[in-house]
Order: C-alpha cells, then sequence, then structure tokens
C-alpha cells in the first residue's frame, strides 16, 4: 500500500536541475563501466609486455572486481544515505572514485590493478551511483518513471560517445593517459552534485515549506536524525515482504551473465571477425543508442503500469538479454552481431530504468534506499564471477562460444521467476482475509486542515485491514497522533467494507470522525 502524497512531491521545477546531476553522475559511471571491453584489451595488452603468462581469466578480475563493488557496497551506501543524506555520501564517493582511476593510471602490476581500478573506483562509483536513484524518489511521484527514464536516456550518451573516444583519441595515447582524462569525469561529478543534491523539504516534520534553504537543509536533517534509528540499521526486515524477497533473489540470479558481453565483447570479435575491417567499437554504440532509447521509452511506460505490474516488463527484458547473449556466438555476420546489441542495449535501458520504480512500488518511500541497497548487495557475487568464469571457459577451450551461451540462461530463469511476483502478491493478500474471516477494510480519507473542497486539497488514502469492531480506535489512535493532526487531518472518514449477506447492517458501516487541528 501507497502513502505517498502527491502535494509534496515538487514533480519539476528544482527536481529537474537534479535530475541533469544524475544524469552527469549515471553517464560518467556506466560509459567507463560499460566500455571496460575496450579498456579490457588495452590491459591485456599492456599486461603482456610485462608478464606473458596473463590470462584473460586474470584480466577479466579487474572489470568485474569493479562492477562487483558496485553492488557490494550498497546495503553501506544505504546506511549512508540515510545517515548523512544523498549530498554527502555522492560528493564523497565521486571523490573515492576520482582517486581509483588517477592512482590506477600508475599501477604497473596486476594487484595494483585490482587495488585501484577494481576496488578504489568500483567503491567510489558505488557510494555515487545509488544516492542518484534514491534522491529522485524524493523530487518525483507522478513522473517518477519520467525522470529516470531521463537520467539514463541521458547517461546513454555518455556510453554512445565514450567507445568512440576511447577507440580514436585514448588508446593511442596509453593505457596510463586513458586513466589520467577518464578521472576528470568523477571529478566533475563531485563538484556538480555538491552543488545540487540538497534535500526536498519533507511533510513528514513541517507542514509549511520553508523558503530558506538553509532552515529548510536544517529541517531535513532534524527529520533524518530522529529516523535513524528507525530505518539505519532495521533494514534487513524488508526480507520479510515476500514480493520483495522473490524480487530481489530472481534478478541477483539474473545478473550472473549480465556483465560478460560488456567485458568479453571487444576480444570476441576480434577472434571472430579477425579479417573484418569493420570497427569493433561501432557495437558499443549501439548498445548505449538503444539503450538510451529503451529507457526513455519504457519510463514512460512504467508510468503508466500500475503498481507491480512494472515487474512484467522486467522479466520479458531479462528473457531477451539472455536470448540475446546466445545468439553473439550465432551471428556469422558483422551486421548480424549488430542487430543482436541493438537488443541487448534496449534490455538493457528498460532493466535499468525501473529499478527504482519496483523498488518504490514494493517498499514504499522510505524503505526504498534500503531496498535498493540490500538488492544491489545481492547482485555483487554473481556480477562479479561473470565475466571471470567467460574468461576461464575461453582459456580452456580457445573460444567464447560455450561463454555466451552459458551466460543467456541466468537471465532467462530469473525472468520466469518474475513473472510469478505480482500474481504471488496479490494472493498473499487475498489469502490473509480468508483466513481471518473478521477482517474487513477500512478506507481512511485524510483531508488537509482548511476546508473540505477535495477539488483544490490535496488528499491520499490509506487501506488498513482490521477487523470491523476496532475500525473505531484504529480511527482515534491516528487522530490523536500530534503530528499526523498538525500536518494534515481536521476530518477523517473510514468507510468499512462489509461482505457480510446481511444487508440490513450496511448502513452501520460508515462513520464520520472529526478532529480540531491544532
Amino acid at each position: 500500500m501507497s502513502t505517498r502524497q502527491n502535494s509534496f512531491f515538487p514533480d519539476g521545477g528544482y527536481g529537474w536541475l537534479v535530475v541533469f546531476a544524475a544524469t552527469w553522475c549515471n553517464g560518467s559511471i556506466f560509459a567507463i563501466q560499460n566500455s571496460f571491453s575496450i579498456l579490457h584489451v588495452m590491459l591485456v595488452n599492456a599486461n603482456q609486455q610485462t608478464n606473458e603468462s596473463v590470462s584473460q581469466f586474470q584480466i577479466a578480475w579487474i572489470g568485474a572486481l569493479s562492477m562487483g563493488m558496485v553492488f557490494l557496497c550498497s546495503p553501506l551506501v544505504s546506511m549512508s544515505t540515510d545517515r548523512f543524506g544523498c549530498r554527502a555520501t555522492a560528493v564523497g564517493g565521486s571523490l573515492v572514485a576520482f582517486v581509483g582511476l588517477l592512482t590506477g593510471s600508475f599501477a604497473k602490476s596486476l594487484p595494483l590493478q585490482y587495488l585501484t581500478y577494481g576496488l578504489l573506483f568500483g567503491a567510489g562509483c558505488s557510494y555515487s551511483l545509488q544516492p542518484t536513484l534514491v534522491i529522485l524518489g524524493q523530487y518525483f511521484q507522478r513522473h517518477l518513471g519520467l525522470a529516470n527514464g531521463l537520467v539514463t536516456a541521458g547517461s546513454s550518451l555518455f556510453s554512445v560517445a565514450l567507445p568512440v573516444l576511447l577507440e580514436e583519441v585514448l588508446v593511442p595515447l596509453g593505457l596510463e593517459r586513458t586513466f589520467q582524462i577518464l578521472s576528470v569525469l568523477p571529478l566533475t561529478q563531485a563538484a556538480l552534485l555538491g552543488a545540487t543534491f540538497r534535500p526536498p523539504p519533507t511533510p513528514e516534520c513541517h507542514g509549511d515549506v520553508q523558503s530558506n534553504t538553509n532552515q529548510t537543509e536544517r529541517s531535513n536533517q532534524h527529520c533524518h536524525n530522529n529516523r535513524l534509528e528507525e530505518n539505519t540499521f532495521s533494514g534487513i526486515r524488508i526480507f520479510c515482504v515476500p514480493s520483495y524477497r522473490m524480487w530481489a533473489f530472481g534478478v541477483a540470479i539474473a545478473v550472473l551473465g549480465y556483465f560478460v558481453p560488456y567485458v568479453h565483447l571487444m576480444s570476441f570479435v576480434q577472434e571472430q571477425f579477425e579479417d573484418s575491417e569493420q570497427k569493433e567499437w561501432i557495437l558499443l554504440v549501439c548498445i548505449g543508442a538503444s539503450s538510451g532509447v529503451g529507457r526513455l521509452v519504457f519510463g514512460h511506460v512504467g508510468d503508466l503500469l500500475p503498481g507491480l505490474n512494472k515487474i512484467y516488463l522486467q522479466a520479458v527484458s531479462f528473457m531477451f538479454l539472455g536470448l540475446a547473449s546466445i545468439l553473439v556466438p550465432q551471428c556469422l555476420t558483422f551486421e548480424g552481431l549488430v542487430v543482436v546489441c541493438v537488443l541487448l542495449g534496449v534490455c538493457d535501458g528498460c532493466l535499468l530504468t525501473l529499478m527504482a520504480p519496483v523498488a518504490f512500488e514494493v517498499l514504499g518511500v522510505q524503505r526504498a534506499s534500503q531496498g535498493i541497497g540490500y538488492l544491489l548487495g545481492l547482485m555483487a557475487l554473481p556480477m562479479t564471477a561473470g565475466p571471470p568464469l567467460a574468461g576461464l571457459l575461453h582459456d580452456q577451450l580457445g573460444n567464447y562460444c560455450l561463454a555466451f551461451y552459458l551466460a543467456g540462461v541466468p537471465p532467462l530463469i530469473g525472468g520466469l521467476l518474475l513473472l510469478f511476483i505480482p500474481r504471488m502478491h496479490h494472493h498473499l493478500w487475498a489469502s490473509r482475509a480468508e483466513m481471518l474471516p473478521g477482517l474487513r477494510t477500512a478506507e481512511i480519507e485524510i483531508i488537509p486542515a482548511g476546508g473540505l473542497d477535495r477539488n483544490n486539497q490535496p488528499s491520499f488514502t490509506l487501506k488498513i485491514v482490521t477487523e470491523q469492531k476496532h475500525a473505531s480506535e484504529l480511527i482515534q489512535m491516528l487522530t490523536g497522533n500530534a503530528n499526523l493532526t498538525e500536518l494534515t487531518a481536521s476530518v477523517v472518514t473510514a468507510e468499512v467494507d462489509n461482505d457480510d449477506d446481511d444487508d440490513d447492517d450496511d448502513d452501520d458501516d460508515t462513520s464520520e470522525y472529526s478532529t480540531a487541528t491544532s
């Protein structure tokens, strides 16, 4: 059930500046991560000059560690976001990512590359990426899917441009200069996020929006401090929500093969089409461009789908992504591989765009940050293991065919699991009502102080399952809360549905309760 209230979400205005900053952050991170296939080739060449025995398996761990850290750190990022806010967490993460790339330019051995690009840069990406997902949910409600779509679609422009920049400009400069130039992106990101990621005013703590920015930030910080003990270390309870539990584990299974194409695609093309004059980086441009289109389109489509129906889009996208991975070795021409990469990009765009909206639907605003964090944390191990396992298969078999075939299986299985979540969620609520025959649904409408003009006054509805005889006590308990009364309530109306066959008592099922706002 959702208690989010339209009037307290800007849904525009300053929020679009936040969208721009989040776009830069997502673009910088995913452009570098998704272009690792080019960096992978550069790292292989650089390490083979000093160590002839280096394998694809060893090099793949550099990119896998970096992407894995993005997800592994997510539960800690959730706690940091709740404790310090989105701005401080994102800026700190951006600076760590900058240090990781800059120091990585001086790393000449595999262990140092694991530490700098793999661990430091990956952890910095995690701490700067996740707050961008959370803060959009604070600034948008009706247009949350569109905002996520714009962020992810805009960031895909980075994924389109960076492969061209890498292949045509940076690769000739060498690995050291490439890392140094790339480090400018997270440094610029730190300045931009610090300037824009201020917290919006929260109605939970006061009813009037402060005009002074400093007063608003102090009030929001007070709200965060009051909720720390309640939210920060109790996030593990979200796994008690069956819908979230199945969604999180389904996604974790599906991403085992997700990152394999982004690491090994360039090496596969060089082996499969070694006599071709086609430029391999065109494939990464196709993935980035089609991903941008998919993010924008499915961000808007997600807004049109009510509740957990958004998960159906994710499920279908995972299954098509698995199919695309299986088709990669079947492509006998470069043009056919381009078509497969376009399909891969569209599926990628849908998955990324819907991640945050689904979390908000399943868990609500207050626990969405925790939910996203634990979800990404569960994705860390399979996301990290996929590319090295593909590299190991290549080292043993001499080609990538089996690696891409097996990479397509987990997304198919995960997608099938996600298809059952909306029906399971509905069945659980229905079975609870059947097991407890005395239960009724109480609909409580809370109207803001100042009048009953429902056309001009914002309101929201809570649907609560309770025994009919306790409905009056529930209303009095809600309206007796000083914070709730001061914030919104002047009249509370409870309509209790009676499913009994006796129609004579229907008139007694509706009661009105009035409370004076202090």
